[in-house]
Parts: structure tokens; C-alpha cells; sequence
């Protein structure tokens, strides 16, 4: 089987996700060819699990301290220089087109007549999940930017819809707590992050930002340049995680049973949404700006437990081996049998499980 597998670059999360696909997809000796698109090539970091990769420029998205700017973003996208990348991308040779909201290759295998499936947590607001602040434009852009034959949704929970649980990296050493707090706000200043943090001299605050240049300590804050494997580290001993209102890094943070302090971005309804979601699950705490009220609480709180979720890359990637894409109710099944919520999430989730039909019911036994 040939594939190629077109992932968005704007965002870590999605080439993160990518990154478990493709362990997966090695494990079982499957052959996948990517593609990026999103951001300059040269912003790509930490790539060797994709090989060869490809990247093209695609379709972006432009914020300002912490907010979508949604001029700049219609000003800084070429429609004609898309419609050329789109032309020029021969995906006719391939069995199946996979893809994480990245629209060179989505509207490439439209044009080829390729079969393609969508992996990625935008489509799960295809269905009927809790929203807030989505608009009309927004609803079209997340149908449209990346179509796919087949839409798979990722997300916190299934809502009685054909959802299926995030993907998070496995374990990759034990998890801790030393009290820390990890940071992550790439959106938002970063001296105005630091002079948020360091009102609060007691705590030690790992911040990661793309701003940083070199690794250095601001009083309590020690700022560190992107690293992948040192990011994940200190998630592993960190207390809680201080993020904006991403998908996949507060999956990873809540697997590990951390506690969230969300900032989603202004104007972004998918990020609202989330923190909403989040909030509404027990799961997270929110601030809509770098709110000092908001941190003492959060600081002062406890974490609500640890959600288990199984390996969803390996059980997807074994679905698209078998080639029978136009249905997934039995990996959703097999799934979300899996998954096991603390009990303050299953108390607030108990309202989205009645009402739905038996096997779905019986898909999520731990409510």
C-alpha cells in the first residue's frame, strides 16, 4: 500500500501527531511518504521519524499577542500560489491519501480522484461537540480548508459520535512531580509572560518559548530555547502545565494526570472551545489574558487525576492497513473501551452518555 500522509505545520500538535503515526506506521513495516505545509521550511524541527519529507507552502494562519489576526492571515496567504501547489502535487499513484488539516494534499487527492482520509481533531467539530464562538466563516473553514472522502474527529470524548480519543505519545519515563510549573504560551510576549511569572517568586517556572534564544534564568523562571526531548521531560516532573488552548499538548498533559491552566487564543474558536471543553470535563482552568488572580487560584489547586488512553496511532494505523476506511465504528469500540476518566470527569460526562444508543453506551463502562 502507498501512501502519503499531508500534515499542517502551523502548529507543533499536528506534526506531533504525525510523529506517533509514524512510529506506528514503522512498527508494522508500512512505507509513508509526508508532506508539511505551513510554516518556511527551515522552522521544521526535530523531522528524521518522516525520512524524505516534502513541504509546501499551503495555507496559514497569523496571531499577535495571543490573538488570530485574521487581516494579516487573509494578506500573508496566496490563493494562486496555492492553486499551483495543488496542480503541481501528482497524488494519483498513491492508494491513500491521510491527512492532519493540511489542504495542498486534501484538495489534491479531490482532484485525483485518490481516496483520502482525514485524521485530525478539526473534524471532530464536523459533528455536534460543545462550541463557543464559532461563526458561520468559521464552519465553513473547517469543512472546506482540508475535505476528505472519509473525516476521522479526535477528541476528549466522544460525545455519542464516531470520535475517537486523542493521540499522545507513549511513556517515555516515569512520571514525577518536583512541583514545577511548565510554560508554554509561543503566542503571547515573552516578556510579558515573565513579568507575569515572576510575581510569584515561590514557584519555579520552566518556560518554553520560541522568542528564547539561548537557555538563561530570569529569577524564578528558567527559559528554555524548543526541544523536544527536554520539553517532555520536564513535563514528565512538572506539577502542571500553563498552555494556551491547543488539542494535543493538553492530551499529553492530562494522560500524565497534570493539572491545566489554559489560555486559549482570541478569536479562535477552536481553542475556545477546547479550554471550554476542558473546563467542563473537570480537566482544566481557564484565563483569557496572563491573569494573576487566575494563577494564584490555579496554583494553590489540585489535579483532577490521570485520563488512561490507549495507543489510538497503532489502532489507527492498522485500520487504514486493512483498507476498509468507509467504516471505523469498530476501532471507535475497541477504543474508547479503553479509556478510564477520573472521577470528576465521569460524574461531569454522565449527562452526554444518556441518550445515546446501547453500544455506545457500553463503550465508555467506567461512567
Amino acid at each position: 500500500m502507498k501512501i502519503l500522509y499531508g500534515v499542517q505545520g502551523t502548529g507543533n500538535g499536528h506534526i506531533s501527531r504525525a510523529r506517533e503515526m509514524a512510529r506506528a506506521f514503522a512498527s508494522l513495516g508500512m512505507t509513508v511518504d509526508f508532506l508539511f505545509s505551513g510554516r518556511e521550511p527551515s522552522q521544521y524541527f526535530d523531522m528524521d521519524c518522516f525520512g524524505d519529507y516534502r513541504t509546501g507552502e499551503g495555507l496559514t494562519f497569523i496571531t499577535e499577542q495571543g490573538q488570530l489576526n485574521q487581516w494579516k492571515t487573509l494578506r500573508h496567504n496566496r490563493p494562486m500560489h496555492f492553486v499551483h501547489d495543488v496542480s503541481q502535487l501528482d497524488v494519483s499513484g498513491y492508494d491513500v491519501v491521510l491527512n492532519d488539516f493540511e489542504p495542498i494534499s486534501a484538495w489534491a487527492a479531490q482532484r485525483h480522484k485518490v481516496p483520502s482520509v482525514g485524521l485530525s481533531h478539526q473534524n471532530a467539530f464536523l459533528y455536534d461537540v460543545p462550541t463557543v464562538g464559532q461563526s458561520w466563516l468559521d464552519a465553513m473553514i473547517t469543512r472546506h480548508f482540508a475535505p476528505t472522502q472519509h473525516a476521522i474527529g479526535l477528541h476528549w470524548f466522544h460525545f455519542n459520535k464516531t470520535i475517537l480519543p486523542p493521540i499522545v505519545p507513549a511513556l517515555s519515563e516515569p512520571v514525577s512531580n518536583d512541583r514545577s510549573i511548565l510554560v508554554y504560551l509561543p503566542f503571547e510576549d515573552l516578556a510579558a509572560v515573565v513579568i507575569w511569572l515572576r510575581r510569584f517568586s515561590s514557584v519555579t517556572f520552566v518556560c518554553y518559548h520560541p522568542q528564547v534564544q539561548a537557555d538563561r534564568e530570569e529569577g524564578n523562571v528558567r527559559l528554555r530555547r524548543l526541544d523536544r526531548a527536554g520539553f517532555h521531560h520536564a513535563m514528565h516532573r512538572c506539577g502542571g502545565v500553563i498552555a494556551n488552548g491547543g488539542f494535543e499538548l493538553p492530551s499529553e498533559a492530562i494522560r500524565l494526570g497534570k493539572k491545566l491552566l489554559l489560555k486559549p487564543l482570541q478569536g479562535q474558536y477552536e481553542q475556545q472551545s477546547n479550554v471550554m471543553t476542558l473546563e467542563m470535563m473537570g480537566l482544566a482552568q481557564a484565563m483569557h489574558y496572563l491573569d494573576a488572580s487566575a494563577l494564584h487560584r490555579w496554583l494553590a489547586s489540585d489535579a483532577a487525576g490521570q485520563v488512561v488512553l490507549p495507543d489510538v496511532a497503532m489502532g489507527l494505523a492498522k485500520w487504514v492497513q486493512q483498507g476498509e476506511w468507509k467504516n471505523h465504528n469498530a476501532l471507535w469500540l475497541a477504543l474508547w473501551q479503553q479509556v478510564e476518566f477520573p472521577d470528576v470527569t465521569q460524574d461531569a460526562l454522565t449527562d452526554f452518555v444518556q441518550g445515546g444508543t446501547p453500544s455506545r453506551q457500553s463503550a465508555i463502562t467506567t461512567l
